[in-house]
């Protein structure tokens, strides 16, 4: 199979409403993947007004809110954004597990792009290391998101 022959997506905005849906806990590191995931949208194009924010308590949460915006006519794609870093309990292995199959389920059940940029991290210095500007999680979520938007609708009208 030539490259050319490949189906894929791009990064070209067009017309695309995004949702960001973001957690406070751990808001020192989920403010550095928002500002990322806004940086990756705005410099390929997309407009701020179109794209939506919502905060919700934890990562455990997630889920609830980016199905409910997954649910309307008016959003294309929803970008999860979190941090999950290991504690001393068993919590983190219910909430980062939970959080991931949640979505998972909210993108397969509505078929919208649901993207992942939930760190799921042992310290404090790994979500560090991935939410800062040169190798931000969440701009990497939103090009998805981005790219993924513009797939789905070629495989829709293929």
């Amino acid at each position: 199979m030539s490259a050319s022959s490949i189906l894929k997506g791009d990064l070209q905005p067009g017309n695309a409403r995004y949702a960001i849906a973001m957690s406070r806990f751990n808001g020192f590191i989920v403010e550095r993947l928002l500002d990322g995931a806004l940086e990756a949208l705005t410099a390929q194009g997309a407009e701020r007004d179109r794209i939506s924010i919502v905060q919700v308590p934890g990562a455990w949460e997630l889920p609830l809110a980016v199905q409910t915006l997954a649910q309307r006519q008016d959003i294309d794609a929803v970008i999860a954004l979190g941090t999950v870093i290991r504690g001393e309990t068993a919590h983190f292995d219910y909430v980062a597990g939970e959080c991931v199959r949640g979505l998972n389920r909210v993108m397969l059940d509505s078929a919208k792009p649901v993207t992942l940029g939930v760190l799921t991290v042992e310290t404090v210095e790994q979500a560090e290391a991935r939410s800062c500007p040169s190798d931000n999680k969440g701009a990497e979520a939103a090009l998805a998101a981005m790219e993924m938007v513009s797939l789905t609708a070629r495989l829709a009208s293929e």
